[in-house]
């Protein structure tokens, strides 16, 4: 059954960089997490500045710790020693060379979906840095663009509440379309197109990664 499961992660994925690149996307697949780490060590040019915000899929891959280790200079707003050292590497970080993301949710006919409560990894996505690399999982592939926009309101959005704050969706784990102080779901992002074409990689992941 695990066979069959690659076999159908690598299908899609076909499908997916197809589309992706013809939006413009730099896109490749990688079987596993390790694989997808290494290619996006090679898009990083050495000496350059490197930064990423608060996205699970990136660290747990392995990937923030190898560029700690490697020659990059790292804006890392976690190393902030308070709330307003964070909030000024978040500004830093909009002028880095390589901004290091995942993605909430990506509709199989390449359009990436994310939603954010400060809008720093959004902005950074926008215009900024020179390159976006970004690790997916195949888990964040959905099938249209609705059903990745709710992808990232009623499954990502709600984890991350988790680990960030108190919401209504913490509560129960289903989205309350809310207004809360602490609401993480305060701006959504649909990036059609990549321009200038090739600026965001998207490296499809094979594996299960990120919420």
């Amino acid at each position: 059954m695990l066979e069959l499961a690659r076999k159908r992660n690598e299908l899609l994925a076909t499908k997916t960089v197809k589309n992706l690149e013809r939006r413009g996307f730099g896109a490749c697949y990688c079987a596993t997490t390790a694989e997808a780490v290494q290619k996006a060590l090679s898009l990083l040019p050495e000496g350059s500045t490197v930064a990423w915000g608060g996205s699970a899929s990136i660290r747990d891959s392995g990937l923030t710790a190898a560029v700690h280790a490697g020659n990059y200079t790292v804006i890392d707003r976690d190393l902030a020693r308070d709330a307003s050292e964070r909030f000024e590497l978040h500004r830093q970080g909009l002028l880095s060379d390589c901004y290091l993301m995942s993605t909430n949710a990506l509709s199989e006919d390449g359009i990436l979906v994310n939603i954010d409560g400060t809008g720093n990894r959004l902005a950074a996505l926008c215009f900024g840095p020179r390159q976006v690399v970004m690790l997916v999982g195949m888990n964040k592939v959905a099938k249209s663009l609705e059903d990745a926009i709710s992808r990232a309101r009623t499954v990502a959005a709600p984890v991350n509440a988790m680990r960030f704050t108190n919401t209504p969706c913490t509560t129960d784990g289903s989205c309350h379309n809310c207004m809360a102080e602490h609401c993480i779901c305060n701006q959504l992002l649909l990036t059609r197109n990549c321009r200038p074409a090739g600026r965001i990689q998207v490296i499809l992941v094979g594996e299960e990664l990120g919420f």
